[in-house]
């Protein structure tokens, strides 16, 4: 197939070009080359992507996207603005790049044969918002989003609807969508439109619900994504590691190349109409533990410390159900955060330590009453 990839000089496109490359496939990498994530002077990631087809262009150029997707068999898109905190005071931008590129997106597809084309959407795990909890009587249940006055009081863990404790479980699907973040909210827009979207033209849509991606190649200059970027900055730069809330927060965190490998399952799969998937690990993972790891793996001097910080928009847990996309694409996560971790890890540790702007983006959200500690 010749396949389009939006967003492809990102981290998982970069990564993703390669292994349909090598099984087989011609692939056309669309990406602008913004400065927050790839620097001030843009450059290709890697001399190795030189024959790639490149098309450097905004995603939200009509035409120049129209061009691409009337020669593609199928389109992955990957395009999108995708920090949380960040997304809280940059909403009509965050709107722009996301939801309104998906709308033009789909636009070329609508003119181009949607019926003959294959689409896979990045989505994203933070549609659950606070994700799937039981309560004492057995109900699954999404909690509402944390209100910023609970977590500037230190009340971070989420309750039921009559203040109830409840228990974590994996999300599954089918768990009621509650985001928590104007780029939640986003993400949630962009599947909805792809739904119709597949139900109207009869397109084969998969929308992959990514869990908290990590590996060698993401991004280390963005301060409002990645959570291992930061701290590895830090833990080299000898600065403490801020836990937020009580530093009990935990995530799922999935490898790059499981998450590649997810994308190129679903491409095979000959999807009929319209059908979600989470994509992760399949475990709960609290950030204290990922960031003892990485200070052990890097040999750092580091404080871990619970600082009480917060921010708007943040959840509190959630890890992915794997059942359907077990079931369904044959998808089984392979590589565990240690091996993760510590390839990450000795590759950060091959390049200059970048410049540490995670307290600048912070202050960002204080400024705007978005964040803030006790």
């Amino acid at each position: 197939m010749r396949i389009l990839v939006t967003g492809g000089l990102g981290f998982i496109g970069v990564k993703l070009a390669r292994r349909l490359a090598d099984a087989g496939h011609e692939v056309a990498l669309f990406d602008s080359l913004t400065a927050q994530v790839h620097g001030p002077l843009p450059q290709l990631p890697s001399r190795d992507l030189e024959d790639f087809e490149i098309v450097r262009a905004d995603i939200r150029d009509a035409d120049a996207l129209t061009a691409q997707v009337r020669t593609a068999d199928a389109v992955v898109h990957l395009a999108a603005e995708t920090g949380t905190g960040q997304s809280m005071y940059r909403i009509a931008h965050y709107y722009d790049v996301n939801v309104r590129a998906t709308a033009m997106l789909l636009e070329a597809l609508a003119a181009t044969g949607p019926e003959a084309k294959s689409l896979v959407i990045a989505s994203s795990r933070s549609i659950y918002g606070e994700g799937a909890y039981t309560t004492p009587d057995g109900r699954l249940v999404v909690p509402d989003p944390r209100r910023v006055e609970d977590l500037a009081a230190g009340r971070f863990e989420s309750v039921g609807p009559g203040g109830e404790r409840l228990e974590l479980r994996a999300t599954p699907e089918e768990a009621p969508t509650k985001p928590a973040s104007m780029y939640a909210a986003t993400k949630l827009a962009m599947e909805e439109m792809c739904r119709v979207f597949s139900d109207s033209y009869g397109a084969r849509v998969a929308a992959l619900r990514f869990q908290n991606v990590y590996g060698a190649g993401q991004s280390l200059t963005n301060p409002y994504t990645g959570v291992l970027s930061t701290f590895s900055t830090r833990m080299r730069l000898g600065k403490p590691i801020d836990l937020f809330e009580d530093g009990e927060v935990s995530r799922d965190f999935v490898h790059v190349d499981d998450v590649t490998r997810s994308i190129e399952l679903a491409l095979q799969a000959g999807i009929k109409g319209y059908r979600a998937f989470n994509v992760g690990s399949g475990e709960a993972t609290p950030i204290r533990r990922m960031a003892e790891l990485m200070k052990q793996i890097l040999g750092s001097s580091s404080e871990v410390a619970v600082t009480g910080n917060f921010r708007a928009g943040d959840i509190r847990h959630c890890y992915a159900d794997v059942s359907r996309v077990r079931e369904e694409l044959g998808f089984e996560p392979a590589i565990s955060l240690e091996d993760g971790l510590r390839g990450f890890c000795d590759w950060a540790l091959t390049l200059a330590v970048p410049d540490d702007r995670s307290e600048a983006a912070m202050a960002e959200l204080n400024a705007r009453a978005l964040g803030g500690g006790r």
